[in-house]
């Protein structure tokens, strides 16, 4: 197998077609024996790897560690959650991968190709949505879009084409004349997308994209970058919105000071969880609560139509209604205290930082 490419400069392929000058191309061939000759046909390279991140490290001018050493791989089609708290490296991490941010050490690959030596390629393939809004408050919301499409080449008639493809999915249309400072703050997170999208990239990355945005719009979002994943796109997600991350994700990396401290799938981690709690809501009043005798449960009452009681893992929910249902206790509904994964995302930040965890 040999590797051929040209920078800077004109060749021909073996078809015969000229490629203009300061063209960037690469071709993959495979040589095979034919009557005693080498013939030579275009291969395909399987890229199944999204992201490879080895040994990642970023150092400040004012001597702070943002990253040390994290290293990550994300699958391509996958729907990738990166959470961590405020300062963990999130920001970074994402900076580097677009090249906003210099790293100071490390190696950094986006669909096998290197973002020191192939700036152009990668950012082809790159969409992000950063968190803050950064696009001009004065242009109209078609304007903003279509000027994206411009920086990476378009023709106009195609970027109008998928001007109008995204702003109708994000349901964006019916504003495209309207000045984007009129928009509400969703609408201006949703504008961030489409804008991301015009040039249809296979890895896009999300920095807290429904912040201060209402449930039913968030809950429309979820849809949308579920159908966007579904089509192939590879989805990198950063949220504070743990229930966002356990409903859309299928893997998940937590950061912290720098470091990676947990990078598995999601499945795998919430079965990590050895215990949860609920609320259980009555509908019938009880004045005290029952001996549970030797189930794996333990309870506290709050008041008469209501308790908290916390399970664990070994006990399935219909194990859990037969318990209520011998001892007479009725319920009419029943619900987590608090998000599975925002217990483990807890617990996983205090064992990094040696401090006793509570799952």
């Amino acid at each position: 197998d040999t590797w051929f490419s040209s920078r800077q400069q004109g060749f021909e392929t073996p078809r015969g077609r000229q490629f203009r000058k300061a063209q960037l191309c690469w071709a993959f061939f495979v040589a095979e024996p034919e009557n005693g000759k080498l013939t030579f046909r275009r291969g395909s390279l399987s890229m199944t790897t999204a992201i490879a991140i080895k040994d990642l490290t970023k150092t400040y001018a004012n001597g702070f560690e943002a990253l040390k050493g994290i290293s990550l791989e994300v699958e391509q089609g996958d729907f990738f959650a990166l959470l961590g708290p405020n300062g963990a490296g999130k920001s970074t991490t994402i900076g580097v991968l677009s090249t906003l941010v210099k790293k100071s050490g490390g190696i950094v690959e986006i669909f096998g190709k290197n973002v020191d030596s192939h700036v152009y390629e990668t950012k082809l393939d790159l969409g992000v949505v950063p968190q803050e809004i950064n696009f001009s408050q004065f242009e109209r919301v078609k304007d903003i879009v279509m000027t994206q499409a411009g920086y990476y080449g378009m023709p106009r008639s195609l970027a109008a084409e998928r001007c109008e493809k995204y702003l109708r999915k994000l349901d964006l249309w019916d504003k495209r004349n309207d000045r984007s400072r009129t928009l509400s703050g969703g609408m201006k997170r949703r504008l961030m997308i489409a804008r991301a999208l015009v040039h249809e990239p296979k890895l896009l990355i999300l920095d807290e994209p429904t912040a201060g945005v209402d449930i039913e719009l968030r809950r429309s979002m979820w849809e949308f970058l579920t159908e966007l994943n579904e089509s192939g796109t590879t989805i990198i997600l950063t949220t504070h919105y743990l229930e966002e991350a356990e409903q859309l994700c299928r893997n998940i990396a937590i950061i912290d000071h720098g470091r990676i401290v947990e990078n598995t799938s999601m499945r795998a981690l919430l079965k990590a969880l050895d215990k949860q709690t609920y609320i259980v809501e009555l509908a019938t009043p009880i004045e005290s609560l029952p001996n549970w005798g030797d189930a794996p449960v333990s309870a506290t009452l709050i008041d008469a139509h209501s308790f908290e009681i916390t399970v664990a893992a070994t006990l399935t929910m219909s194990g859990l209604f037969k318990l209520f249902l011998d001892r007479g206790i009725e319920v009419s509904a029943l619900r987590s205290k608090s998000n599975r994964l925002e217990q483990l995302f807890l617990s996983r930040l205090d064992n990094a930082r040696g401090e006793p965890a509570d799952v």
